[in-house]
């Protein structure tokens, strides 16, 4: 099997709910996550955009894309990480977020990287 491009990066993501900022009774759930991005491969990408869906417990989608993450086009060189956080805000006690990054080598190629998606939820919330 080849290894690719988007093969060379990992994402990791961990999530937390931002009870002091929630407003439940207003259907005002934020979370914040955590973003790990780890270069695996031979030379240095840079993460040139975003692309998020953020999906509620009642199906309601929200896109959102544009450049970079939090205001910044890292070049992540091989064997390192470049690590942020950022929020999310939903309607309601659960729902999941997934997309992609897309990244630009050093040779010039453009790849995706997807990021699998991922809980959101409140705690001591079942869906």
């Amino acid at each position: 099997m080849t290894k690719t491009l988007s093969d060379s990066i990992s994402i990791k993501v961990e999530v937390s709910y931002l009870e002091r900022q929630s407003l439940p009774d207003q259907d005002h759930y934020l979370f914040a996550y955590n973003i790990t991005i780890t270069n695996h491969g031979d030379e240095p990408a840079k993460l040139m955009t975003r692309h998020w869906q953020i999906t509620n417990g009642d199906g309601e989608v929200n896109t959102v894309d544009g450049p970079g993450v939090v205001g910044k086009q890292p070049d992540i060189a091989s064997g390192e990480q470049f690590a942020y956080t950022s929020s999310a805000v939903i309607e309601t006690a659960v729902g999941t977020m997934h997309g992609h990054y897309t990244f630009c080598s050093q040779s010039g190629t453009v790849f995706d990287v997807p990021i699998p998606a991922f809980r959101l939820a409140s705690p001591n919330t079942l869906h």
